[in-house]
């Protein structure tokens, strides 16, 4: 089992930075991570994901150049830094974890997941 704990969230401005964290405990952390997010009234999305070693990472589109993920699996953390921040970024952010090494962009692919951590991006 894998518990996680995401932070960092909160208001900002449009194109201001946030840096999201997610504690992972309950078990090795070997596992594929990723982010999502969900908006008022749509569904949930991806966002990044990196894989257990940390080489490999993908991002959707709509984030790509200005997102990063990374990790650091001494402590046991995954972080998503948030650049060039827009009102459409504005979702509850979600932190997951997959049981392959890989990483998945797929969300049926992740079993564990946090509680979510508010986003606002005001304009």
């Amino acid at each position: 089992q894998v518990q996680l704990v995401e932070s960092g969230g909160g208001l900002v401005q449009a194109g201001g930075s946030l840096r999201l964290s997610c504690a992972a405990s309950g078990r090795t952390f070997t596992n594929g991570m990723g982010w999502f997010r969900q908006a008022p009234g749509k569904e949930r999305e991806f966002v990044a994901s990196i894989s257990a070693s940390g080489r490999n990472t993908y991002y959707a589109d709509s984030v790509k150049g200005r997102f990063t993920i990374s990790r650091d699996n001494a402590k046991n953390t995954v972080d998503l830094q948030m650049e060039s921040l827009r009102p459409d970024d504005t979702a509850v952010y979600y932190c997951a974890a997959s049981s392959s090494v890989l990483a998945p962009v797929t969300e049926s692919r992740f079993g564990f997941w946090g509680q979510g951590t508010q986003v606002t991006v005001s304009s």
